[in-house]
């Protein structure tokens, strides 16, 4: 049985699709539903093969990630990154003109705050596009799950710079809106637009129940997680228990308590997926790799060869960063000088910059019909931001001696538990169709809207809450 994932070692490397076909120990197709709970450790990548392009596949490197090359080739490294994977990729490198324009901008007029603002906001879209993409490249290169993992840890690589550069400035509202802006941004938002792209193509879709069911668990696991500290504020706040100082303290520890547990409950998630239940997820993405039409075009792209990655991966984290302090440092400007609410910046402008290359990618699968890989990557996205980044910036700032806690405002709150709710409903018959997709649009521009108008605190008020 332990052939079950294994590819035919004899099929002719002439037909680019027929290198991908499973086969059962019976001789016939494998499909998702044949597997087992026990296999999840029956993937075993191929060594010293040719693969579908004609070139000898390195050891421990998947046939679909093997370039055929070694090292770095400027002109080549080039062309792939701008030629991309996906239309919607292709014409986010458009804006590449923009990046050196904003960090130009900052030092030359500082008093343009506007101006910077918007060129910074513009120019992190194709940093995290090159992020998204050189993941992506990595990911190939890899057994299919744990690509899915690295694939959504690097994408939330700019997510991660971002709450750490806010939290260096002291711009705890703006985190804390962030973190559930984040995760509604791709509930909401990402899953909307991948069940509307998806929905146009085919009236109907399905997915695996394994893959709704663990997503849909963890996120009510996450949401209870962080709703804590602020149940516990508001259940205490003047009753006259504690002082407001006690008080607020007392709500940073238990926020600290919780950030650990929710990152013990994120490394649990990762070994279930990635070791225990390996074989399940491996079996599901596999078969739902035979669903693109356009997987033959894509097998025989040029990719990047795995020095390229690091080097991409590098430039395009160091461009983030750089454009992360410029555009934080301009947001005490925006919110006095334009008079844009802390949670409009916090939940809605902050996470659609962050999260543009994971809505792309997710975006792309479901066109091409392949809803478990996009799920994958939008419920991954999700969990890590509730399980793991918010937890790490409360953590980061409790070494740096600041108290960023997880009480939010009950707007936030509640939002967020609602969002949940509903898109956990969507998930349960493991169907989507673009219905269901504009209903969590819609709703996610009502969020959006009363984001807008909600007002920001006094500063007497803010400084009691977050200092």
């Amino acid at each position: 049985m332990g052939t079950l994932f294994q590819r035919n070692k004899n099929t002719s490397t002439s037909d680019p699709q027929s290198q991908d076909i499973e086969l059962t120990p019976s001789g016939s197709p494998a499909k998702p539903a044949d597997v087992h709970p026990a296999h999840e450790k029956a993937s075993i990548l191929p060594t010293h093969r040719v693969n579908h392009n004609g070139h000898k596949v390195t050891k421990h490197i998947a046939p679909e990630g093997e370039s055929g090359r070694r090292g770095i080739h400027p002109l080549h490294f080039f062309k792939i990154c701008w030629s991309s994977t996906s239309d919607a990729s292709r014409a986010v490198n458009l804006l590449w003109p923009l990046v050196p324009a904003a960090i130009a901008l900052r030092y030359a007029r500082k008093d343009l705050h506007l101006a910077i603002f918007i060129l910074n906001y513009i120019a992190m879209v194709p940093c995290a596009n090159l992020i998204g993409f050189a993941g992506q490249e990595l990911a190939r290169k890899l057994p299919k799950v744990f690509g899915i993992l690295l694939e959504t840890t690097l994408g939330s690589v700019v997510e991660i710079v971002l709450f750490m550069v806010l939290l260096k400035h002291d711009q705890f509202p703006v985190i804390q809106a962030a973190v559930l802006g984040s995760i509604l941004a791709t509930l909401l938002l990402c899953l909307g637009m991948c069940f509307v792209a998806g929905g146009i193509r085919h009236p109907e879709q399905e997915f695996d129940e394994v893959v709704s069911e663990v997503g849909s668990g963890l996120l009510l696991t996450a949401g209870l997680g962080l709703s804590v500290p602020t149940a516990f504020f508001v259940a205490v706040n003047g009753t006259g228990l504690a002082t407001p100082d006690e008080l607020h303290d007392k709500v940073t520890k238990l926020s600290r308590v919780a950030s650990i547990f929710l990152m013990i409950a994120y490394l649990i998630y990762i070994w279930f997926q990635a070791h225990s239940h390996h074989g399940i997820f491996d079996a599901i993405l596999e078969g739902d790799e035979h669903k693109d039409k356009d997987r033959h075009i894509d097998l025989v792209k040029p990719k990047l060869t795995f020095t390229e990655c690091i080097v991409a991966l590098t430039v395009s984290v160091a461009l983030v960063t750089i454009i992360a302090i410029g555009l934080v440092q301009e947001i005490p400007s925006i919110v006095e000088s334009r008079h844009v609410s802390e949670a409009f910046m916090g939940l809605i402008l902050v996470p659609l910059v962050e999260k543009a290359a994971e809505h792309l990618t997710a975006v792309d699968e479901a066109w091409d019909d392949q809803m478990n890989f996009a799920l994958s990557h939008v419920l991954g996205a999700t969990i890590q931001t509730a399980l793991f980044n918010a937890p790490l910036v409360v953590i980061v700032g409790w070494g740096l001696g600041k108290s960023m806690n997880l009480q939010f405002d009950v707007f936030n709150i509640i939002v967020l538990i609602l969002a949940i709710l509903v898109v956990g409903n969507f998930l349960r018959d493991q169907k989507s169709n673009y219905l269901e997709g504009a209903l969590c649009l819609i709703v996610y521009v009502i969020i959006a809207a009363g984001a807008y108008y909600f007002p920001n605190a006094k500063a007497e008020d803010s400084g009691a809450t977050v200092a």
